[in-house]
Order: C-alpha cells, then sequence, then structure tokens
C-alpha cells in the first residue's frame, strides 16, 4: 500500500468528496525510519487526510480551493515530534520511567509495563512486592506466568501488556472485537440545524479553515491531544480541560499544548461540571480521551452533550475500542503494540537479520515500532473525523460523534503489508531535520519543535499560541 492508497482509502471511508484528491500531492515512500511496518504511510495517509479536510472545510466556508502537500518524511518528523523538542536549547526532562519497558517473564514470555505515572507505578509495585528499582522488578517478574501476570495487573486496575504473537492476538475476543469494528466511526447522533462555523475577525476569503470553531480539549498525553493541537494549527480556539489532581508528563503538554489555552477542572465536584456543560454549550467540538463510559457517568455521554448543544462534533479516543471484553481497559500506545502482535512481529524481524535469539525463543530483546505511531496517528484521524462531521454540520445539519481507538489504528497499520528489510532503513536525528522544527518564546523558555507536516497553500498550518503551564488560563471562552 503506498501513502496516497491509504489517504485515499481514509477519504472515501469517510464519504469525502473524490474530486478534492485532484487537490492533493504526496511524496516519499517507505521505509522513512526503522520498521517492518509501514509506518511512513500511515503518517502521511493520516495527517495529509487530515490537512485535506481542513481545506475543504475553508473551500466550503470561502468557495477558494487550495493545493494540500505532505510528504512523508516531514510526516514521519510529525511522528516523532516529541522526540525532537527542545526548550532553550537542551531536551526536556526523560518520558519515560526506568520501570517503564519490557521484561521477560517466568515462563519465557515478554510483558511490558507502563509507570510513567506515581500512581501506576505504585500499583505494580503492589503486585510485584518489590522495591522501586528496575533490577528488582526484573527479578519478581521472573517469578511469574506472563499472562497471569497480565491479568493481575489488569485487574488491579494498571498499565501493562503481555506481548502477543499476531496469531495468538487474532484469536483474543478483543481482537475479534476491534476487528468487527470500522478504522473509525463518524455516527449523526442528533437533529440540529445547518450551521457554519461563527464568523472571525478574518475577511472571510482570507480566515483560516477552522477560524470560529470552539474546541474542548479533555485529553493528556499523546493521541487526543494531537488532535487538538492540529484542529488548533488550522485555526480552532483550542482550550485544553484538565483535572488538577491529573498526572501528566511535561515534555508533551509543551509539544501538544501549542496552539492552546489551558484550565482546570476537577470533575469529581459537581459545581465543575456544571461549569463544563456550560462550556460546552458554546463549544462546537468536544474531544476526549477518557476510557468509555467514565465521563458519561458524570453526564456527558454523547447523546447528553448533543442535548445540551445540538449540533455539537464529539470525538471520542479509546486504547482498545468501545466493543469487547477490554473496552474499559487501561492502555497506551506502546502497551496496544505489544498486546495486539506489533512488537512481537519487529522483535522477530530483527532477532532474524540479527544473531538469532537465545533459549529457542523467537526473539531475545523486545523491539516496539520506532515511534509512537498508533498515538500520533489516532490523533490526526480524529482531527480529520473531527472536521469531516463539521463539514457535515455546515451542509445538512446534525450533531456527531466521531469515535476511534489506538487498536483499530494498529490494525489498519497490520493490514498494509510488511517491509522485509525495513529494519535496515537509517535512524533519524533532529539534525537532520532542520527544516521540520520551529521555534517560539513560551513561558517554558525558547521551544524548539516540529512544525506542521502538512503544506496547504492559502492557509498555511501555524501555531498562533504557545504552549502554557497547565491551568495558566480561566475555564471561559474569549469573546
Amino acid at each position: 500500500m503506498t501513502p496516497r492508497d491509504a489517504l485515499e482509502h481514509l477519504w472515501m471511508l469517510a464519504g469525502c468528496d473524490p474530486s478534492a484528491l485532484d487537490w492533493l500531492d504526496m511524496a516519499g515512500a517507505d521505509p522513512g525510519l526503522p520498521s517492518i511496518f509501514r509506518v511512513g504511510t500511515l503518517a502521511a495517509a493520516s495527517i495529509g487526510a487530515a490537512g485535506l479536510a481542513a481545506a475543504q472545510l475553508h473551500a466550503l466556508r470561502t468557495g477558494r480551493q487550495q493545493r494540500v502537500a505532505i510528504d512523508v518524511r516531514r510526516a514521519l518528523a510529525a511522528f516523532r515530534s516529541e522526540r525532537y523538542l527542545s526548550v532553550d536549547g537542551k531536551p526536556p526532562t526523560e518520558l519515560r520511567h526506568p520501570v517503564t519497558g519490557h521484561f521477560p517473564t517466568g515462563d519465557g514470555r515478554w510483558i511490558q509495563l507502563h509507570a510513567n505515572f506515581p500512581h501506576h507505578l505504585a500499583g505494580i509495585l503492589r503486585v510485584l512486592q518489590c522495591a522501586d528499582d528496575r533490577d528488582a522488578v526484573a527479578r519478581a517478574i521472573l517469578g511469574w506466568e506472563g499472562a497471569a501476570l497480565d491479568d493481575a495487573l489488569a485487574q488491579a486496575g494498571l498499565c501493562a501488556a503481555l506481548v502477543r504473537a499476531p496469531r495468538e492476538w487474532a484469536a483474543h475476543e478483543q481482537a475479534k472485537a476491534v476487528a468487527s469494528l470500522p478504522l473509525f466511526e463518524i455516527e449523526r447522533i442528533g437533529d440540529a440545524p445547518a450551521e457554519a462555523p461563527r464568523a472571525g475577525p478574518a475577511v472571510a476569503t482570507t480566515a483560516r479553515p477552522l477560524e470560529g470553531v470552539r474546541v474542548l480539549d479533555l485529553t493528556r498525553i499523546i493521541a487526543g491531544p494531537v488532535a487538538g493541537r492540529t484542529l488548533g494549527q488550522h485555526g480552532a480556539d483550542v482550550l485544553l480541560i484538565n483535572g488538577p489532581h491529573l498526572p501528566n508528563i511535561a515534555p508533551l503538554v509543551i509539544d501538544n499544548g501549542r496552539s492552546k489555552r489551558s484550565a482546570t477542572l476537577d470533575l469529581r465536584d459537581a459545581a465543575a461540571c456544571e461549569q463544563l456543560r456550560a462550556l460546552a454549550r458554546d463549544a462546537d467540538v468536544f474531544v476526549q480521551g477518557y476510557r468509555p463510559g467514565t465521563l458519561a457517568a458524570r453526564g456527558f455521554a454523547p447523546a447528553a452533550l448533543a442535548q445540551v448543544r445540538p449540533g455539537i462534533v464529539c470525538v471520542s479516543i479509546s486504547a482498545y475500542g468501545h466493543r469487547g471484553p477490554w473496552r474499559e481497559r487501561r492502555g497506551f500506545d506502546s502497551l496496544v503494540q505489544s498486546a495486539s502482535g506489533i512488537v512481537w512481529a519487529e522483535s522477530a524481524a530483527a532477532a532474524r537479520h540479527g544473531n538469532g535469539a537465545a533459549g529457542g525463543q523467537p526473539f531475545a530483546t523486545a523491539r516496539p515500532l520506532p515511534c509512537q505511531a498508533l498515538d500520533h496517528a489516532t490523533g490526526y484521524l480524529a482531527a480529520f473525523g473531527a472536521m469531516v462531521a463539521l463539514a457535515r454540520r455546515m451542509r445538512e445539519g446534525g450533531s456527531w460523534h466521531v469515535r476511534l481507538s489506538l487498536a483499530q489504528t494498529g490494525r489498519w497499520l497490520q493490514t498494509m503489508g510488511m517491509l522485509e528489510d525495513g529494519q535496515q532503513a537509517p535512524e533519524v536525528r533532529a539534525a537532520d531535520l532542520a527544516d521540520c522544527l520551529e521555534e517560539m518564546d513560551s513561558p517554558f523558555g525558547r521551544v524548539r519543535a516540529v512544525a506542521p507536516a502538512e503544506r496547504l497553500e492559502l492557509t498555511p498550518a501555524f501555531h498562533a499560541r504557545p504552549p502554557v503551564p497547565i491551568g495558566r488560563d480561566a475555564p471561559v471562552w474569549n469573546d
């Protein structure tokens, strides 16, 4: 599958006008990073689709068509944006806690732990009954069978994943549930009159594609924040809402906080829920990345939001999808890679091209993708779906719900076919991508980060706001 094939698949799956594809220019091919998977195709297709959707929304508002360009190299830089971030010329703090990573189990399997949040780390140490030390954790895991530890950690509400072979995953009930879903869903969930975004200060023909669109962004880490950032770089007014008690990862706050204001609301409090409901009444898009059912329990299910604000576009992002026994299981990109066979395939390929593996196992070291590809792709697809839904709202009205998951995105990547020698591609450093980076002043210091990868001829994507610390702004819309 070529990048253009993949983008055209997305465009048709969303029911978009095929003639718009004539305005698209694509360049480059896999492998752009060392991987047997077509990560460059995934990157260029998902980012390019979001850029083309922005251009078509602009055309719908102004009558002016414009060319959109995307190339694999710039798209892959965006897919590793957190890796290339620097502040005042220095890399940010380490993204991962030392206990986060892959460990061999007592029965010759591999399990991945995700311990970047303090409460997740504490829970893992309680289950393992060991000290906060990578070596101590490794020794404790050797006393467990992989599947038993995977179950124990999941039942404790913690974040881990057994590394499964693709066949093993395919037989799993959650994999079957994911296979029953399309790559993404854009569903009409209520009636509302046709509605264009509110007019902004720019002249109509020069307005940015999402100018006047208000976005509530209730997400953290990568996938959801990338969706909000993408909408912001095309002109939306994005208000990030975090819980003041919820942990974050500092470099991701900076990288994904561009083009956003940032406020906090504690949704455990009824008054804060009412404040969020008031914000939703004046919002156009509501993006959330909580586990399925979490926000619904507080009164913010898509159907409830459509009653509060007819015409709203709700976007729901989860780890493993909204069906199946794992629908409420906590997960991150790297864990989905491990559970779904992606890590197994990369690791086995590395062993074939290296020195083989010890003990008769297919690999001796677990190897993930060279980037958080499922996170980034799902984020761009979420922004794409939101813009498609906004265009439908302009044409036919209605309230809309866009649903995606990391597992659905991963399944699509796995269907693209593999590159036998893909891991032989050279590594890419920040020094190789100087033309893909931009700088801006922020409260954190001078930020250097990956610029938007999509290139729009008339309305270039750019970040009008620098990132700010969590809670810097009041939870209100700017008039």
